[in-house]
This record gives structure tokens, sequence and C-alpha cells, in this order.
């Protein structure tokens, strides 16, 4: 399981105030917060800042790699920020994200292509949002043959099928499930990844609704999370899951969380 912390954004607005007022030392607290407690990518997002998202985004990864010795999720749709950033970068990053929709697709194509960077390929087209299972893998389809044919290993990439809120439309939950397995399944050596708070917009209780939802994820093959990894119920729900679905040999690592305390709140 690949976790992205994914609180460094500056939509919530203590980071978005840490970036205004260049408070580095809060950028490096979150960050480190987040490495210890799990996150293997720090996602780092400057995207609400129109003209100036470039430069913010180089300075989050300039502070991020000064406290946390790993790589960053580079969260932006802009080709000029995620060059920005990419030029301090240390390491291998991961990019979030590029998707269907011709703009987009054709910006950041010549950003990625033939490198070794992981990238999250979102499950968006100019068509509009997918509903149903096979909406989203007509998407992911074009998306994974895309990147492969331009030297994108396939064990780089990281569908994300997007999550929609089950307050809407009561079945978002389940064909987001089903296409998890069904790309894992037709798809081999590709993974699947997602943000998923959006499940439970709108509905009360939402930590609940989630930790729920991360672990049919992942009984479905889902192998990666952008989520908030000092969520320690999240966190903790996580190792069960993948002991549960026989990705733990031995329950090696859940017997290793429980002698660490990972299951005390």
């Amino acid at each position: 399981m690949i976790v992205v912390g994914e609180l460094i954004n500056a939509s919530r607005k203590p980071i978005k105030e840490a970036i205004e007022t260049q408070n580095a030392d809060y950028i490096k607290q979150i960050a480190k917060e987040q490495h210890e407690a799990g996150a293997n990518y720090i996602d780092v997002n400057a995207g609400i800042f129109v003209g100036k998202e470039p430069e913010y985004l180089q300075w989050l990864v300039k502070n991020v790699q000064e406290v946390v010795d790993g790589p960053c999720c580079i969260d932006s749709p802009d080709p000029k920020a995620i060059e920005a950033a990419l030029a301090v970068h240390k390491g291998t990053p991961m990019i979030n994200s590029i998707s269907l929709e011709k703009e987009r697709y054709d910006a950041l194509l010549p950003i990625i292509a033939g490198t070794d960077y992981k990238v999250v390929a979102l499950c968006m087209s100019d068509g509009g949002m997918p509903e149903t299972t096979e909406d989203r893998l007509k998407i992911a389809d074009e998306l994974i043959n895309g990147l492969v044919k331009n030297n994108i290993p396939i064990d780089n990439i990281y569908v994300d099928p997007l999550v929609q809120p089950i307050g809407t439309n009561s079945n978002f939950g389940i064909e987001f499930l089903n296409a998890v397995e069904a790309i894992m399944t037709r798809f081999k050596g590709v993974h699947t990844m997602c943000g998923l708070s959006n499940i439970s917009y709108g509905l009360p209780n939402r930590k609940f609704l989630n930790q729920a939802f991360a672990i049919m994820a992942i009984a479905k093959g889902l192998d990666g999370l952008i989520i908030n990894p000092l969520d320690k119920q999240m966190m903790a729900g996580l190792i069960a899951a993948e002991a549960l679905a026989g990705r733990d040999d031995f329950c090696c690592n859940y017997l290793g969380a429980f002698r660490a305390g990972k299951f005390e709140f």
C-alpha cells in the first residue's frame, strides 16, 4: 500500500496562510508528522494561487524535502508549476495527475514521457466524469495504453478511477469499487489509487464512511491512497485490511503494527 499524505494542500486554510506568510516551519512540521505516520509520499498543492503556483509549489517542495528523506507527490494540472517543482525535487516524484482531458493530456505528456516518475492517471475525459464501471474502464484503457506507448512503465502508473459522493447517487460507491477490481484484473502490473474523502461529501460521520470505503477498496485490489496519515484509525484499518486481503505474508506487518501500538487510540 502506497500512502500519500494529503495535508499540504493550499485549499486547507492553515496551509494557505502558511504559504502566504512563507511560514516554512509550519510546512516542515506537517510534512514531518505525515512522514513519521507512514506516508510514502508528501503531496504538495498550491493550486489556489493563480499566477504564483509555480513559485509556491517550488517553495513547498524545497521545505518538505529539507525535513523529509522521501519524495513528493506534485499535485497540479499546470505544466509550468510541475516543471518548477521538478527543478528542485530530489529523487523520483509522483505526478498527480494526468487525465484524458485533451488540453491537460497534451500539456503533461511531454513532461512525463520516457521518465521514471510515478504518474497518477485520473479517469476524467472531455466527455465529463465517469459514472459507471464501464465508463471508467474505457478511460483507463486509453490512458494506460497512451502512457505505456510513451515509455512510462506500467508499474509506474496509478489509475485513479475517480471517487464521487454517494450522497448524490447511491451507485457511485459500488461502481468505483467494481472499477478498481476490473482495472487491477485487466491491466496486469498497473496500480490503482484515489483520494477517497469525496465518497462521504455532504453526509455526517464522514471519517467513518471514509474508513469503511478504504477497507472495501483494498479488498477489491486498491494499492494506493491519498489520505490523512495522522488519522490513526484509518492507518490501522489499512494494515488490518491488507492482512485480511492476503497482502501481508504471515501477517508480519499486522503483528509489527500491534507490537508498535498502532492499534491503540
